[in-house]
């Protein structure tokens, strides 16, 4: 039966649900609090530089092409994808770096050129990674995350104990070079949880990046949320930017409808894209399914401080996506999950999609855009934001061996504050909740609200989990489970 649906927020979960919603042949109608749509993907143009102001990484390009096949159509018929080549780069100190090739079998021979034997261990690894892919993004991963059995197969039983022993541990076995190490522990980091809490059964997230490789798509990752605006319009979904939510209205224990801008907007399903923490303060206590203490006591992704920044000249000696392993990885990672604090000296990771997409950056220029992941929760200044500029920048320099600080043009900034600003993100992570043993599947906030009839959940902080394939995924389980109840 036609329905008429709302929904709170526009970001990649939101707008994948919207598609699908409005294809089931429901009149659907998103709205946005801030001016443009994307959610975390927005996108920041200055000065004739283009930035992208969240997700900077395209992996899994299968899930994208799941998605837009669901309609009949390819992510070619809206944005052009580039493979990067090389695909990024690690720098372990001064000139010492290692380039990630954008093929299996040059990567094998980068790891036997580091460490004798290594280039065999990482192909059987890698053999193990690919079919652990194959059961969780062509099966598991579709699961609405309402019952423990999703995880009951054949083919999870005979990986049972992976659930149980880590990334971490399962890559120490195996290398012993540093180096090797952190380059085969970095892709986890995408889930929101340090290497030592993730379950090594997520390694596949390391055939995402060596099997499947690293693309950009021209003009940015902000292409996709127009493809996915274009596609959502096509199939007859309504988008209402500048339409802050302030209440979900309750009736009977049933959503009917949301307060935007002070106004009253009735509708038979009310489904949220938008923090979840945040949904539910739209809701009275009584009707809300978690308390304070649950958020607290759960594992978040880190939040980040970001710059953007123009150069008047182009950079040399990176890649479009580099990462600055420079530094103890535990020691940051300490001060994100164990004691929450501003790390000492903290990894940071740059891009330059100049590099790749002369659309980006005026001839002749560099777009820069460096990331320092944080606990979120922490206190942010501008001051602390200058002060942890001029690390990463001195380090970058030296490591690099360049000079750019008399390059800048400008630098913008965003960090913990403009989160909880902008997203109402819960103490301004950035990436939703780790995908931690406890927090993984069905053990994650629901997609469906136990209290309240008609409201349903969608995003980083419910099933399957954080990034921008788990998002597009997330749309698709809460728009089969509103066919499935309503």
């Amino acid at each position: 039966m036609k329905k008429d649906i709302h929904i709170i927020g526009s970001g990649f979960s939101a707008l994948a649900a919207a598609c699908y919603l409005a294809k089931a042949g429901h009149d659907v109608t998103v709205f946005e609090k801030n001016s443009t749509i994307g959610g975390r993907a927005r996108q920041l143009k200055k000065e004739g530089f283009t930035f992208d102001i969240g997700p900077t990484w395209y992996w899994m390009p299968d899930v994208f092409e799941r998605f837009f096949a669901d309609f009949g159509k390819k992510p070619s018929d809206y944005y052009e994808l580039i493979k990067l080549s090389p695909a990024y780069q690690v720098y372990f100190g001064i000139r010492d770096f290692v380039t990630i090739a954008d093929n299996l079998p040059e990567i094998i021979n980068t790891f036997e050129s580091i460490e004798k034997g290594s280039g065999k261990t990482l192909e059987k690894f890698m053999a193990e990674a690919r079919n652990n892919y194959d059961i969780a993004i062509k099966d598991l991963v579709y699961n609405p995350g309402v019952s423990p059995l999703e995880l009951i197969t054949l083919e999870t039983a005979k990986k049972v104990g992976q659930f149980f022993s880590t990334i971490s541990k399962e890559v120490r076995k195996r290398f012993k070079n540093d180096k090797l190490i952190q380059i085969l522990e970095f892709p986890v980091l995408f889930l929101g949880a340090k290497p030592s809490n993730t379950p090594a059964f997520y390694s596949f997230m390391n055939f995402a990046d060596f099997g499947l490789g690293t693309w950009h798509p021209k003009n940015g990752m902000y292409s996709v949320v127009l493809a996915m605006e274009t596609l959502a319009k096509e199939l007859g979904v309504v988008v209402q930017t500048n339409a802050s939510v302030d209440k979900i209205i309750v009736e009977n224990k049933a959503a009917i409808g949301i307060q935007v801008n002070g106004k009253k907007h009735f509708c038979d399903i009310v489904l949220s894209g938008a923090d979840y923490h945040h949904t539910e303060t739209l809701l009275d206590k009584k009707d809300r399914v978690y308390s304070e203490s649950f958020w607290e006591n759960k594992t978040f992704a880190p939040s980040s401080l970001l710059f953007y920044i123009g150069f008047d000249k182009k950079i040399e000696n990176v890649e479009h996506h580099t990462l600055f392993f420079d530094v103890s990885f535990e020691k940051h990672a300490e001060a994100i999950y164990d004691n929450p604090k501003w790390p000492e000296e903290p990894l940071f990771y740059a891009s330059f999609p100049s590099k790749t997409d002369s659309s980006v950056a005026p001839a002749g220029k560099e777009a820069g855009i460096f990331l320092i992941p944080l606990a979120p929760g922490i206190e942010d200044t501008e001051a602390i934001r200058q002060k942890y500029f001029e690390k990463i920048i001195t380090r970058f320099e030296k490591l690099t061996h360049q000079n750019i600080k008399n390059n800048i043009i400008f630098k913008e900034s965003f960090c913990v504050n403009d989160f909880i600003k902008d997203y109402n993100s819960y103490k301004g992570n950035a990436y939703g909740m780790a995908n931690t043993l406890m927090q993984t599947a069905f053990l994650r906030p629901k997609l469906k609200s136990k209290k309240v009839q008609h409201l349903y959940f969608t995003g980083q902080l419910t099933v399957p989990g954080p990034g921008v394939p788990p998002s597009l995924i997330s749309g698709k389980l809460v728009s089969e489970l509103i066919e499935k109840y309503s």
